[in-house]
């Protein structure tokens, strides 16, 4: 491993990358329903690989079980006390109920998804090690990158933990709220150390009240995130009680942060538009940056629109989900450039 700022660079990228990889594989985990797809954490139903068939939970005769591993007894989980050998008959004595939780059902589909998503968190929780140990190089010259890198790998190491509690818990909705938002916290922090890292760009030029504008962007957006989560726990009450697909006519008895939500996202839409005005015509910013950020304001706000006329398609709903976090950390990357950016009267 060569320690050079530009591999600390490379790697802190991709660990951006692969945290935006985490909460797409998030979001197709709530929007399939498989989030109790390994009713067990770390491991699922006992397996480092889960099963791909439900006989493999079934009781077999004559059959080695290792402590820790799981089968399908009546409806009901049973973890094996330790290692034995099966005989011909279920001994109770050699099993113990799942006491977490009630959950056991086994779909192959909900628990193949859960494990993916489970392996790319893994991914991630390397990625960000292997920048935490390139940030090393730094420990005597620039300690806070050294610090940071650490405690975003902290950071990574606590979302795992939630990870278990939300399975824990039968994916209570105001966990997996917390762990959304612990993510774009971890984003937010290795855009900081990879701005910190990056060469001085000087086109990000200002009077210094940019930086404060943009500032307020970010905090009203997270703002619109914080309500957009609210609705998304209406909607997952409504999906258990009613299924997909489902019907717009939930607007009519839909609670009033829905209509702030939406209403809300045609501020921001007006104040974002205001902001590129300023930025590109008056100070000449780089267009690049803005482009995207405007294009994926339009994309989120015509999946909020799909979801709310088309009865919350499926495929809507993710990518409303990603595109946000997408939003909220360009913000941060172009608030960043602004806050040292060369002023000028």
């Amino acid at each position: 491993m060569i320690f050079t700022t530009k591999n600390y660079r490379r790697w802190l990228r991709l660990s951006i990358l692969v945290i935006y990889l985490i909460i797409i594989a998030g979001a197709v985990v709530r929007m399939t329903g498989s989030g109790m797809g390994c009713p067990d954490w770390p491991k699922c139903f006992g397996y480092w690989i889960p099963p791909t068939e439900e006989a493999e939970l079934e009781f077999s005769v004559n059959t080695s079980y290792k402590k820790g591993m799981v089968i399908i007894v009546d409806e009901e989980l049973r973890v094996a006390k330790e290692n034995f050998f099966t005989t011909d008959t279920y001994s109770e004595t050699n099993w113990e109920p799942y006491t977490k939780h009630d959950y056991a059902v086994f779909n192959k589909f909900h628990t193949w998804t859960e494990y993916i998503n489970r392996l790319i968190g893994a991914l991630g929780g390397l990625v960000v090690l292997i920048a935490a140990v390139l940030s090393l190089q730094f420990i005597r010259t620039r300690p806070k990158l050294t610090i940071l890198t650490v405690v975003a790998l902290l950071a990574m190491l606590i979302q795992a933990v939630i990870g278990k509690i939300v399975v824990d818990t039968l994916l209570s909705p105001v966990l997996i709220t917390i762990h959304m938002i612990v993510a774009l916290l971890i984003v937010g922090l290795l855009i900081y150390l990879l701005y910190e890292v990056l060469p001085a760009n000087t086109k990000y030029r200002n009077d210094g009240r940019l930086s404060k504008v943009a500032l307020g962007i970010i905090i009203l957006t997270l703002v619109q995130v914080a309500m957009g989560t609210q609705v998304r726990q209406f909607i997952d009450h409504q999906v258990d009680l009613f299924g997909y697909p489902l019907s717009s006519e939930w607007l009519e008895n839909g609670p009033w942060i829905f209509f702030i939500h939406r209403s809300f996202s045609i501020v921001l839409l007006l104040l974002h538009a205001w902001f590129f005005y300023i930025t590109i015509m008056k100070w000449h910013h780089p267009l690049r940056s803005y482009s995207i950020l405007g294009l994926l304001l339009v994309l989120t706000i015509t999946s909020g629109i799909i979801m709310n006329y088309f009865d919350f398609t499926l495929a809507s709903q993710p990518i409303h989900l990603v595109v946000a976090s997408l939003i909220l950390g360009l913000q941060f990357y172009i608030w960043m450039r602004l806050r040292s950016a060369r002023i000028e009267s």
